[in-house]
């Protein structure tokens, strides 16, 4: 679907399209879409099929709306960056607000966009409980997509730039992902199937002295290194959910492993079946 609305011929010499990807987030997605307005020459929305109203909010809010059966997140988020009517692209998700100061400075630099090797990162964080956390995460989120691809993985997927070719932006991209703790637990178990998967495709073998390390590092950086302990309860709350995604992480990639040999043990001995099967026929 295409609703063949947009904001084209807005301000600047190099026009931006932004581009979120979207499932069922009616909610969230208007606050993700008006924060773009400033800077975005045209916002396009690609629905993976939601039940609820975000693809007829959207258009009601003059987006390009596609809707693209879930093939995943690169290649959705790679689906909207092909449909952009723009090279210059701007990627956000519905749960995330682009802040006035980051809107401006994006908008102060599109007359200025004449290198397109160059990408833009900016600061992203998030909330948890109902507060903010202080430490976030640089982000590539601005591009041009005739210089750069979207890398090709079943989670964390960005443009595939490397950090000498970015230059960091000014402001905040608020990251309101938070819902409940259920909707956390429920993210997590599928995020971690993800990095398992991730990690097992690419043939790195299960140690278990990550098992043993990682999780108790990460509560580490994150509690102490990071400054959650200065959250309260939400800051732990945060580093144990770490904690927990860590050891999700190393047991599912243990999982697969494990039945990666099981199946090529039976796999072995069925070959050692039929291969005496066919000797004892040839005797008889």
């Amino acid at each position: 679907m295409d609703s063949m609305k947009s904001v084209l011929g807005g301000p600047g010499s190099y026009p931006i399209s932004a581009v979120i990807i979207a499932q069922d987030d009616e909610v969230r997605i208007s606050k993700a879409i008006q924060s773009c307005r400033l800077f975005a020459d045209e916002v396009v929305v690609i629905d993976g099929g939601s039940k609820d109203g975000t693809v007829q909010l959207a258009e009601s809010l003059d987006c390009r709306v596609f809707v693209n059966p879930w093939p995943g997140y690169a290649k959705q988020r790679e689906f909207g960056v092909e449909r952009a009517v723009h090279d210059w692209v701007f990627l956000i998700d519905t749960d995330e607000v682009v802040s006035e100061e980051l809107a401006q400075d994006i908008l102060d630099r599109k007359p200025g966009l004449t290198d397109r090797a160059v990408a833009f990162s900016l600061y992203r964080i998030g909330d948890f409980l109902g507060r903010w956390l202080d430490k976030g995460e640089y982000l590539v989120r601005l591009y041009n997509r005739k210089e750069y691809g979207i890398r090709n993985s079943l989670v964390h997927e960005m443009p595939e730039v490397s950090e000498e070719k970015t230059v960091k932006l000014n402001g905040i991209l608020w990251h309101q992902g938070f819902r409940s703790i259920n909707d956390h637990v429920a993210r997590f178990n599928k995020y971690t199937d993800l990095e398992a998967q991730t990690a097992y495709a690419s043939g790195k073998p299960f140690k278990i002295s990550h098992l043993l390390l990682r999780p108790p590092a990460r509560f580490l950086q994150k509690y102490f290194l990071h400054g959650l302990f200065k959250k309260g309860i939400s800051g732990f709350a945060v580093s144990i959910f770490w904690v927990m995604y860590e050891f999700m992480v190393g047991f599912k990639h243990y999982e697969l492993n494990s039945s990666g040999r099981l199946a090529r043990h039976n796999s072995m001995g069925q070959a050692e079946k039929e291969k005496k099967g066919e000797r004892s026929y040839a005797v008889q």
